[in-house]
C-alpha cells in the first residue's frame, strides 16, 4: 500500500507551483509519447511508402478527433468527479465513480468501432479528400477504429489515476507501448510492405498494451480507487456527474473537430503537396500542443481537488501558476518548432515542396501557439470548479463559430483565397475566445467567493 500511496498527490496543501510541475512533467511526457504513436505512423509511411501515404494518414486526424472527442470529454468528466471525491475524502462515491467510468469507456469503444468502421468512406468523401489518397485513408481508419476500445479504456483509466495525482504510472505504460508501436511500424511497413494498414495495426496493438497495463494497475490498487471487474456497472449519481461535466466538454470537442474538418477540407483544395506539408507541420505542432495541454490537465485536476476540499482561497493561485507555465512552454516550444522547422519537416518527407508547405503553417500557427494554451487553461479552471457549459458555449461561439465564419467569408474573397488566410484564423479566434473566458472566470470566481463567505459549500 505504501508503494501505491507514493503515486498519489495531495493538491490541497503546500506549494502549488512545485506540485503542479511535479504533476505535469510525467503528464507532459505521457502526452508527447502518445503523440509519438501517430508521429511514428506518419514518419514511417512518409519515408517508406511515399507522399500519398503520408497525406492519407495525416488527413485522417481531424476526422478521428471528430468521432472521439465526445468520449474524451466524458473522460474529463470522470477525472473531475473522481478528483472532487478524492479531495473531499468521499470514498464510496470515488469507488462508484471508478466503476462507472470504466464501464462507460467500454461502451464508448464499441460505439466508436461501429461508427468508424461503417461510415469511414462516406465521411472522407464529405471532407473532399483527394481521390489519390481516399482509399488509403479509408484502409487506415477502418483498422484504427476496429481497435478503438483500447484507446477509450486507457483514456478513462489514466484520467482516474490523474484524479488522485498519479501521472507517473501512465507514463511508464506508454513507454512500453510506444516501444512496441515503433518496432511494429517498422516491421509491418518495411518488411511486410503493409503500407498504411501496417501502421494502423501497429497502433491498435500498442494501445491495447497500454490499456491492459492501466486496467491491471487499477485492479491492483487498494482503497476506493481499486477496480473490481465484478463491480463494473453504471451508477446513476456518478453517471450524472460525469455527464454534467463531460458532455459539454465532449460536445465542445466535437464542434472544434468539426471546424477543423472544415479547415482540413479547405486545405485539401490546394492539392496533395500542401496537404502533406500541412499534415507534417500539424504533427510537429501536436507536440507543442500536448506539452501545453498538460497544464490544462493540471489546472483541471488541481482546481477539482481543491474545490472538492473547500480550499477556495487557492483557486486563483492555481490559475496563475497554470497560465505562467503554459505561456513559457508555448513560447519556447512553439518558436523552437519554427526555428528548426526545416530539419523537423525533413523527418517526415524529403520533398522540398512538402517541407516548404509545412513551413508556411508553422510560421502562422506555431509561433503564437501559446495563445491556445492560455485559452485552454482558463477552460480547465472553469471546468474544475463545476462550470462546464459556460466554457463550452464561449468556445463554440468564439473559436469554432468565428473560425467557420472566417472560412465562409474572408477566405471566399478571391484575393484572400490562400492557405495562409486559413491558418491566420487560428490566432485571431484564440485571442478573442481567451479574453471572454477570462471575463467568465472573474464572474464565476466571485460567485464562489460569495458562497464561501456566506458559509455555503460552493461545490453543492
Amino acid at each position: 500500500m505504501a508503494d501505491q500511496k507514493k503515486y498519489e498527490m495531495d493538491m490541497c496543501s503546500g506549494s502549488i507551483l512545485k506540485k503542479m510541475l511535479m504533476f505535469t512533467l510525467p503528464l507532459m511526457l505521457s502526452s508527447i509519447l502518445q503523440l509519438l504513436f501517430n508521429a511514428a505512423d506518419i514518419v514511417v509511411v512518409g519515408r517508406f511508402a511515399g507522399d500519398n501515404s503520408l497525406a492519407a494518414v495525416g488527413s485522417t486526424t481531424a476526422l478521428i478527433n471528430l468521432l472521439t472527442n465526445l468520449f474524451v470529454g466524458l473522460s474529463i468528466g470522470a477525472n473531475v468527479t473522481a478528483a472532487r471525491n478524492y479531495g473531499g475524502k468521499r470514498e464510496d462515491a470515488l469507488s462508484r465513480t471508478v466503476h462507472t467510468a470504466v464501464t462507460i469507456s467500454i461502451i464508448s469503444g464499441v460505439i466508436l468501432t461501429v461508427i468508424g468502421v461503417v461510415g469511414t468512406k462516406e465521411m472522407l468523401r464529405l471532407m473532399s479528400t483527394p481521390d489519390e489518397i481516399i482509399d488509403l485513408a479509408a484502409d487506415y481508419l477502418r483498422i484504427y477504429f476496429a481497435g478503438i476500445t483500447a484507446t477509450t479504456i486507457y483514456n478513462f483509466g489514466s484520467a482516474l489515476l490523474r484524479a488522485i495525482g498519479d501521472t507517473k504510472r501512465p507514463l511508464y505504460y506508454l513507454l512500453a507501448a510506444g516501444a512496441v508501436n515503433v518496432v511494429l511500424n517498422l516491421l509491418f511497413v518495411i518488411v511486410f510492405k503493409m503500407d498504411v494498414s501496417g501502421v494502423a495495426l501497429a497502433t491498435i496493438i500498442s494501445e491495447s498494451l497500454s490499456a491492459f497495463l492501466v486496467i491491471r494497475c487499477l485492479m491492483r490498487e487498494t482503497g476506493a480507487i481499486k477496480l473490481e471487474l465484478k463491480k463494473l456497472r453504471v451508477h446513476k449519481a456518478e453517471l450524472i456527474s460525469i455527464i454534467r461535466i463531460g458532455l459539454p466538454a465532449g460536445f465542445q470537442g466535437i464542434v472544434f473537430a468539426l471546424s477543423n474538418v472544415v479547415i482540413q477540407s479547405s486545405v485539401n483544395l490546394f492539392g496533395n503537396i500542401v496537404v502533406a506539408g500541412n499534415s507534417a507541420a500539424a504533427n510537429i505542432e501536436g507536440f507543442v500542443y500536448m506539452a501545453m495541454n498538460s497544464f490544462y490537465q493540471a489546472t483541471l485536476s488541481f482546481m477539482s481537488q481543491n474545490f472538492g476540499a473547500g480550499e477556495y482561497k487557492r483557486l486563483n493561485k492555481i490559475l496563475a501558476c497554470g497560465e505562467l507555465c503554459v505561456v513559457v512552454v508555448g513560447l519556447v516550444l512553439g518558436n523552437a518548432a519554427v526555428l528548426f522547422g526545416n530539419q523537423l519537416l525533413s523527418i517526415y518527407s524529403d520533398s522540398p515542396e512538402v517541407i516548404a508547405a509545412g513551413m508556411v503553417r508553422l510560421h502562422y500557427i506555431s509561433k503564437v501557439y501559446f495563445l491556445c494554451g492560455i485559452m485552454d487553461v482558463l477552460v480547465g479552471a472553469l471546468r474544475g470548479i463545476g462550470y462546464s457549459v459556460l466554457p463550452m458555449v464561449v468556445s463554440l461561439l468564439g473559436a469554432c463559430g468565428l473560425r467557420l465564419l472566417w472560412i465562409a467569408t474572408v477566405f471566399q474573397i478571391p484575393e484572400f483565397h490562400k492557405v495562409e488566410v486559413v491558418y491566420l484564423s487560428y490566432a485571431i479566434t484564440w485571442i478573442i475566445t481567451a479574453g471572454v473566458h477570462f471575463l467568465c472566470y472573474v464572474i464565476v470566481r466571485k460567485k464562489v467567493t460569495k458562497k464561501y463567505e456566506q458559509g455555503t459549500p460552493a461545490n453543492t
